[in-house]
């Protein structure tokens, strides 16, 4: 397990609707690499989504085990899962109000005790995850006066600040124009890389993913393949 940081053995992903199975894919077995960039791919209604939620512990899985660190991730208490592992959906937060510092302030939650008080060196974690999305300039901006790409900037802010050794993100490139696409991903292959992180990331750009990542998996009919980028990875892209 040395190499891996999460696993999953004969994983079968979907919900209960109705009192009925709605099963997407099923008898998944995977591993994500540490200190590596991988991407997700597959067609939407492939259940990406559901996967990512499905390795955070955050969906139960049908059938199969989620393995963090050799150890079933059922066995962890929420608030030990989140100081693993970071996720960043694509569902809207229902605090728009709050600024943008607060909001980045949440990935802090796991480690601030019951009444969320930040310290000298929380706010230190937050305003260093803004400055690496270059949004320090909009700290004091409240989330709902953001464009949809500003917004997704802030979230990835508030994962990187809850300084986890997996980070899983559900379309992070979604509303960003290209050059916000690049300066992204060149951020995620930086983390991972130089801070130990394994990412995982869904995403549609096949020609980004190529260039970008080191790991390429791929969920289509119910099945997923994993595959070393062929192409090998680049560090700066224009």
């Amino acid at each position: 397990m040395d190499n891996y940081s999460l696993c999953f053995h004969d994983l079968s992903i979907g919900y209960i609707e109705k009192g009925s199975e709605k099963c997407l894919a099923r008898g998944l077995n995977g591993c994500l690499m540490r200190s590596a960039l991988t991407c997700l791919t597959g067609l939407n209604g492939s259940g990406k989504s559901t996967l990512l939620r499905t390795m955070d512990g955050f969906q139960k899985p049908l059938r199969g085990s989620v393995l963090l660190n050799g150890i079933n991730i059922t066995a962890y208490p929420l608030k030990e899962i989140a100081q693993h592992i970071s996720i960043v959906l694509t569902e809207k937060i229902p605090c728009e109000a709050l600024t943008v510092f607060d909001i980045v302030s949440m990935g802090r939650l796991p480690y601030t005790g019951h009444f969320g008080k930040l310290s000298a060196s929380d706010k230190a974690i937050v305003t260093d995850a803004l400055e690496k999305v270059g949004l320090t300039a909009f700290s004091r901006r409240r989330f709902y006066e953001l464009s949809d790409g500003e917004r997704q900037k802030v979230l990835i802010a508030k994962a990187i600040a809850q300084q986890t050794e997996i980070v899983l993100l559900d379309e992070p490139l979604s509303f960003l124009d290209y050059p916000s696409k690049i300066a992204t991903l060149q951020l995620l292959q930086r983390m991972a890389h130089q801070d130990n992180i394994s990412i995982l990331l869904s995403i549609h750009d096949l020609d980004l993913t190529k260039k970008m990542a080191d790991y390429i998996w791929e969920l289509k009919d119910g099945d997923l393949t994993q595959a070393i980028n062929e192409a090998q990875p680049v560090t700066e892209l224009n």
